[in-house]
């Protein structure tokens, strides 16, 4: 929003400024068909041949401003492409992070549950519904290990 006002506010000046314009030394206002000089009409003053190089020099004045401004919109949209690409990095980025990050969430909590198992196994405390329980949940784990490496390979 700052920006925008920051171009209309710099154009509208641009714009003001353009109606002077220098010529033999002189500095002219235009307005519209008229010619001011210090704030006094001296269009029919001029000869014609005068009145039409400083209308040619208000017109390339006027034409270096609007240039100017494509200038500057051009430059702004670059820039917000350039902001667009930076946000889809980074949207990347943290999405490939946390892809990394539930795959060794689910590769630890895998191993650890097969650890405990052969743990409780070999102490013989584990009982036929026990072991039947840690088996699906070691296969319940496997799946989850698998689906997030997946999704990590994917990302």
């Amino acid at each position: 929003m700052k920006f925008w006002f920051v171009i209309v506010f710099v154009s509208f000046s641009f714009i003001l400024n353009a109606q002077e314009v220098n010529f033999n030394g002189n500095t002219y206002t235009v307005k519209g068909k008229s010619i001011l000089k210090d704030g006094a009409d001296v269009t029919s003053t001029l000869s014609v041949e005068e009145q039409q190089r400083i209308m040619i020099a208000f017109d390339k004045k006027i034409a270096q401003v609007k240039q100017s401004a494509k200038k500057l919109k051009k430059a702004e949209k670059s820039q917000k492409t350039a902001e667009n690409k930076q946000k889809k990095a980074e949207k990347a980025l943290k999405q490939k992070q946390k892809a990394q990050s539930n795959f060794d969430k689910s590769s630890k909590k895998h191993r650890q549950s097969i650890e405990k198992y052969e743990r409780l196994k070999k102490k013989g405390k584990l009982s036929p519904e026990n072991e039947a329980m840690w088996l699906k949940k070691i296969e319940r784990f496997k799946e989850a290990h698998k689906k997030s490496e997946k999704k990590l390979k994917r990302v």
